[in-house]
């Protein structure tokens, strides 16, 4: 089983390694609210008393990073049913579930290089965490919330058949997802409403635990961000595991 999930873990690995265009085109995003927003709206949130926006706003932008590319791992399942190579990796004689973890775990890795990219460049910029200690909780933090997601994108992947599809799920499930999870704007004083549904985002609690990791923030407790994150995760795994064990090629 082993060689199985890291032969696969590999390809996904290399695969994103090859693509050096897209690794820089993909930090475009991430640098806009950084640069933009981080230094555009830090007068405004200094004067609200809130202090810098820069180092509030890092640990969402990382998060950020981290989601979509994440669910990204899922268009690879697309692409792979498109050009037949899920039909020749499902019909050989592996139990899916090796090469569901394997693709998974694939997927997380390249989210979490990613997002340690934009960290690097958040500290390029000015973002200063309060503690080396915090930093190893933070990376524990991207490596949570890349296995979520990914595991949501093989989940997605899996029930989809063609890149239309991914696109509405894109634009009716991932960018709610970011926007509420509190990335870009604080989680307390909130209407009634949307305190329950920031509650209800998956990534909330990652982006939290980021901010209590990095800058000694959090607004549910990092404990209760690693655990939520934790039954996620493992949640996910296992919704992936039966979507893509019902895949038909």
């Amino acid at each position: 089983m082993v060689a199985v999930v890291y032969a696969l873990w590999l390809r996904e690995v290399k695969r994103y390694l090859r693509s050096r265009p897209q690794i820089l085109a993909s930090l475009g995003q991430p640098l806009m609210y950084l640069l933009v927003l981080g230094f555009g709206l830090g007068p405004v949130f200094a004067k609200a008393g809130q202090g810098d926006y820069l180092q509030f706003v890092a640990p969402g932008v990382v998060g950020m990073t981290i989601l979509f590319s994440s669910i990204f791992s899922g268009v690879g399942l697309l692409w792979d049913r498109q050009f037949g190579f899920l039909k020749e990796t499902l019909v050989a004689p592996v139990p899916r579930l090796q090469i569901m973890i394997g693709r998974t775990l694939g997927g997380a890795t390249t989210a979490t290089i990613q997002g340690l990219l934009v960290l690097t460049v958040c500290l390029i910029a000015g973002f200063r965490p309060h503690e080396f200690s915090g930093v190893l909780l933070g990376f524990l933090f991207m490596a949570l919330i890349a296995i979520v997601f990914a595991a949501l994108g093989t989940i997605i992947g899996s029930a989809l058949r063609d890149m239309q599809g991914f696109q509405l799920v894109m634009n009716f499930l991932v960018m709610p997802i970011f926007f509420l999870s509190g990335a870009l704007y604080p989680l307390s004083n909130l209407p009634a409403a949307l305190t329950l549904a920031t509650g209800l985002d998956p990534l909330s609690y990652g982006v939290d635990g980021l901010r209590g990791a990095f800058i000694g923030q959090s607004h549910f407790g990092v404990a209760t961000d690693l655990v939520v994150l934790s039954v996620l995760a493992g949640v996910f795994l296992a919704f992936g595991a039966r979507a893509f064990s019902r895949i038909q090629v």
